[in-house]
Parts: structure tokens; C-alpha cells; sequence
């Protein structure tokens, strides 16, 4: 029985450490698409906070150093997005994708130049690492977002430029302002949710080595509603599959052993089937992807 409840206690806790950086940047997106701008970018955020905490920790030696200047690497890229389909009215879909894929290319170039390697960056001490400042700050960050979502003005302002700009507008409320407000929001809290991968679950950076959690994390803001409370628990659903399919690696069936390959895939599938599922069930912000042209 002992054996039984610390095989639970630990699969319980993998499933939050894995859920963490999913509800960190499913929470970022909740900002985003709530005030009406579709952040596709997630994953390309998610590398940024994710490379630039590694290599920021490994040169300061401290890691909130590290996590700062995550935040602010998620925020700059996310002004990219912010100013591409605010202020230009790019397509909101193209322009994240070009984030993404920049991305995956960026931190490779930049490591290969001052690491000498564009596969990875150099290992950070075990002292240097935060394994668990992240996870309290993604849960607490449920309850503070409900409740700036609907107990506050700003939260109130957010809510109405997503559904209706131009009565926010007429009613004083700068459409642009809430807007760029809320995608950088999204890049900070995305840029953390890498940062946890990379100077919290591992202890480096590795290329692509969100490996499509910020699409997964997309996922679980549909399947929640784009609510925080139903959000996180799509998020813990996706972590709780990740951390099956690691319990499930090695195990057979009959004589065989199942390919890890099938195993790797539960999580994205279940992405899929929730996608393929629940997308047309849950109902977007009214304004969400609609560029806004003020009236003369």
C-alpha cells in the first residue's frame, strides 16, 4: 500500500511540473485572445523566455536574473506580434507563425555565436536551478488572473475589446492600448512557462525543446473556454497525459514492447481530438482575430 500511494504522490507531482509551463503560457494567450488579438505565437515566446533565461542564468549565476530577463525577451517579441497585428493589421495567424518559426532559428544562431555550439547552451549548476518558483507562481496566477479578469476595471476593459471594440471605444476605452497591454502580458507569462522548461525542469537549453507545448497550451485555452480555472485544468489534463506516457515507456504488451514512438504521441493526439472536438463547442471572444479601425 505504502508503494502504491508514493507511486501516486509521484505521478501527481510529474503531472504538475509538466502541466506548469502549459498553464503558464495557456494563461498569457487567455490575455492575448481575450482582448481580441489570436496568439498563435506561444511556442516562439516559449523559446525565447526558454533560451534567454539559460543563457542569462549561466553568465549571472543567479536565476531570478535569469527569469527576468525572460520576461523581458517574452515581452519584446511579443511587442513584435503586438505592433505587426495592431498597429499594421497584419494577419494575426501568419504573423505568429513567423514568430514561431523565427524562433526556432534565433537562439540557435545567437548560441552557436557566443557558445560555440547551436545545439544547446552550457550546463547550469544544480544551485542555479528553480524547480518549483515557477509552479507557484503559474497556480497563483489562476486566482489573480479570475480575479483581474472579473473584479477589475482593467479586467472589465479587457474583456469588452475582445467582445465589442467599438462600444469599448465609444465608451472611452483605448482599444490600442488594452490590446498592446494584453499581448505583452502574453509574452511574459509564456516567456516564464519556457523559462521553467529550460532553467526549471532541465538545466540547459536545448534547440526546439518546447517540442509544440505552446500549441498544446493553445489547446487547453479552447478547451477551457478561455477561462482561467477551466484552462488550468485542461492544462493539468495535458500534463497528466505527458506524464502517462513517460510511466508507459518500456511497458509491454504480451511479448512485445510498445514503441515508445506510440507512446510519445498520446499527448499530441489527445491536442487533436481536443481540438478536432471541442473547437467548434467553445465560443471565442466575439472580436478575437478582427483587426480594429477607429471611426473617424
Amino acid at each position: 500500500m505504502t508503494d502504491f500511494f508514493d507511486l501516486a504522490l509521484i505521478f501527481i507531482s510529474s503531472t504538475i511540473r509538466l502541466a506548469t509551463p502549459l498553464l503558464l503560457a495557456a494563461l498569457g494567450g487567455l490575455f492575448s485572445e481575450r482582448a481580441g488579438v489570436i496568439n498563435i505565437a506561444l511556442e516562439g515566446l516559449m523559446l525565447a523566455g526558454a533560451f534567454t533565461a539559460a543563457a542569462v542564468t549561466h553568465w549571472a549565476g543567479n536565476p531570478f536574473v535569469g527569469l527576468f530577463a525572460a520576461i523581458l525577451a517574452g515581452v519584446a517579441v511579443a511587442l513584435v506580434h503586438a505592433v505587426a497585428c495592431i498597429k499594421f493589421r497584419a494577419d494575426q495567424v501568419v504573423s505568429g507563425t513567423a514568430i514561431n518559426i523565427l524562433m526556432i532559428g534565433i537562439p540557435a544562431m545567437i548560441s552557436g555565436a557566443f557558445f560555440l555550439s547551436s545545439g544547446s547552451t552550457p550546463q547550469i549548476p544544480r544551485e542555479n536551478l528553480i524547480p518549483w518558483t515557477p509552479i507557484f507562481i503559474g497556480f497563483a496566477l489562476v486566482a489573480v488572473t479570475w480575479y483581474v479578469l472579473y473584479r477589475t476595471p482593467f479586467g472589465l476593459r479587457l474583456r469588452a475589446v475582445g467582445e465589442h471594440p467599438a462600444a469599448a471605444d465609444a465608451a472611452g476605452v483605448s482599444v490600442t492600448r488594452v490590446r498592446y497591454l494584453a499581448v505583452m502580458l502574453s509574452g511574459a507569462l509564456a516567456a516564464v512557462g519556457g523559462a521553467y522548461l529550460s532553467i526549471g525542469q532541465s538545466s540547459l537549453f536545448t534547440r526546439n525543446m518546447t517540442s509544440g507545448r505552446g500549441f498544446i497550451a493553445l489547446a487547453a485555452l479552447i478547451f477551457g473556454k478561455w477561462r482561467p480555472v477551466p484552462t488550468m485544468l485542461a492544462c493539468l489534463l495535458f500534463g497528466f497525459t505527458e506524464a502517462l506516457a513517460i510511466q508507459l515507456q518500456g511497458v509491454r504488451f504480451g511479448e512485445e514492447e510498445i514503441p515508445n514512438q506510440f507512446i510519445q504521441i498520446i499527448p499530441y493526439v489527445l491536442t487533436i481530438v481536443v481540438l478536432a472536438g471541442f473547437i467548434g463547442t467553445s465560443r471565442a471572444p466575439r472580436a478575437l482575430g478582427i483587426p480594429y479601425v477607429k471611426e473617424k
